[in-house]
């Protein structure tokens, strides 16, 4: 027996249609959001017009969903004078630091239970912790690399330990 293939109904196919167009505009936004976010290297700055749009944007060849924004050293004597800020530091226990030190050394939060010999639920009720601890100083760290950031700021690691 031969499955004869129908062309879909003119009401679906709108329908198909429609959804995929809302799922590429969706993806614009997100990348369009991702482009607008501007993270210089330490020791630079974004230049800004006085509008506050990042300077130097412009498409990349080949990428038309990228932009790139241009860092300036912050050599010059305003960026320089900067004051030092203290950041408040979160009161972590020593098990919440061995966690967040294991977490940063290994691949994975199972990777972490194994070697400390802890239950997986048990490192993410630290890292819960530890988030919520940053949170409450008023330093988020809502992700593995801000926390990354976070540890390197307060002297738990350092860049060449990672």
């Amino acid at each position: 027996m031969t499955a004869i293939a129908h062309p879909a109904p003119q009401h679906l196919r709108s329908v198909s249609a429609r959804r995929d167009a809302e799922a590429i505009a969706r993806r614009k936004e997100a990348l369009a959001r991702l482009a607008a976010r501007r993270m210089p290297l330490p020791g630079h700055q974004i230049q800004t017009s006085r509008a506050g749009q990042p300077l130097g944007l412009g498409h990349r060849p080949g990428h038309p969903h990228l932009h790139r924004a241009v860092a300036v050293p912050t050599d010059t004597p305003e960026v320089a004078a900067a004051p030092v800020v203290d950041r408040a530091k979160p009161n972590l226990t020593s098990r919440e630091v061995e966690v967040l030190r294991t977490w940063m050394l290994v691949d994975s939060k199972p990777a972490v239970a194994q070697e400390l010999y802890i239950s997986l639920g048990t490192v993410n009720t630290h890292l819960t912790r530890i988030r919520a601890k940053y949170a409450e100083i008023g330093r988020p760290a809502p992700t593995k690399a801000s926390l990354v950031a976070r540890a390197i700021q307060d002297g738990i690691m350092t860049l060449d330990e990672l």
